[in-house]
């Protein structure tokens, strides 16, 4: 009874470490597997695609001609081509189907008659017609 006592913690920390170091090799095998032109995620959230892998850095394209500097290990996942396309440019998955609805919806409405204005004058107009309809003027 006190051999399993003993062995317990002992079983405990050898699992704790072999799992940590599979992470760490899994880590080590994505950081290498870098190349230009891979879409990933860095563990901030960002998604770029690889501009060019350095030893220890990687120039990410964040945005057309925006380019950024991370160490290698702010990569969390290089993603799939497709994955990345999704994301980035919002298309949905190719077996969700779209529906006419949604199309209708997309399309854009017409401009209101009549156009913002910013002037003082106009403010003073504006508050005369909500006051008129009952609404609460804006705050001056």
């Amino acid at each position: 009874m006190n051999l399993i006592i003993l062995l317990l913690p002992i079983l405990a920390i050898v699992l704790m470490f072999r799992s940590q170091k599979k992470r760490q090799q899994q880590m080590q095998q994505m950081q290498t597997a870098l190349e230009p032109g891979a879409g990933v995620r860095t563990i901030g959230g960002l998604y770029a695609r690889v501009k060019a892998v350095n030893e220890e850095t990687v120039e990410l394209e964040i945005a057309p001609g925006v380019v950024g500097y991370f160490t290698k290990s702010a990569i969390a996942a290089v993603m799939d081509p497709a994955d990345y396309d999704a994301i980035i440019n919002g298309r949905p998955a190719e077996d969700e189907p779209v529906d006419a609805a949604d199309a209708v919806d997309a399309e854009i409405e017409p401009a209101a008659a009549e156009p913002l204005s910013f002037t003082k004058d106009d403010a003073a107009k504006g508050d005369a017609k909500a006051e008129a309809e009952g609404g609460a003027p804006a705050s001056k």
